[in-house]
């Protein structure tokens, strides 16, 4: 049969004998505990004012400086977008010439109706604020979401086709 092996009892400490050894022993030390302090909400509220009133002064002015830094691209993106579309209706125009020589006149009126209404385009364009513009895309958008919607498809094809032929002539 198998024996349990024996543990043996753990031994109490030993008291010391002298003074000496008295005074190194550790003695308990209780803590009191500290109760945090709760703050009244109207203690509160004067400290955090300025603070808000600073973090709401500053998004605002954040807001602003966002605004105006918009609207200043979206001016110079209109002027960019005037000058290409003039250029691509005059490039049309001059090109009638040679179309009335090549396929024929009726064409040639075809090309020349099509650079009047990229000219016109232009010139709406330009005659037009930066908000303006925005309103009258807003409403486009909520009158025909599909159209809007394709157009935005077919411009981004457009756009990733011109970036990669960029990448590539480099």
């Amino acid at each position: 049969m198998a024996e349990a092996p024996i543990t043996p009892k753990p031994r109490p400490a030993a008291k010391p004998k002298t003074a000496a050894a008295k005074a190194k022993t550790p003695t308990k030390v209780t803590v009191a505990k500290k109760t945090p302090v709760k703050a009244s909400s109207a203690a509160v509220a004067k400290v955090s004012a300025p603070t808000q009133s600073k973090v709401k002064d500053e998004m605002s002015n954040m807001k602003d400086k966002a605004a105006e830094t918009a609207r200043s691209a979206a001016e110079r993106g209109k002027e960019k977008a005037t000058e290409a579309a003039s250029g691509i209706g005059k490039m049309i125009r001059d090109s009638a010439g040679s179309i009335d020589d090549s396929i024929g006149k009726q064409y040639g009126d075809y090309a020349r109706s099509a650079a009047d209404a990229v000219e016109g385009f232009a010139e709406k364009v330009d005659a037009k604020q930066v908000d303006e513009i925005v309103d009258d895309a807003r409403n486009f958008v909520r009158k025909s979401p599909a159209i809007a919607i394709g157009a935005a498809a077919a411009i981004g094809f457009l756009l990733s086709r011109l970036v990669r032929s960029g990448r590539s002539d480099s």
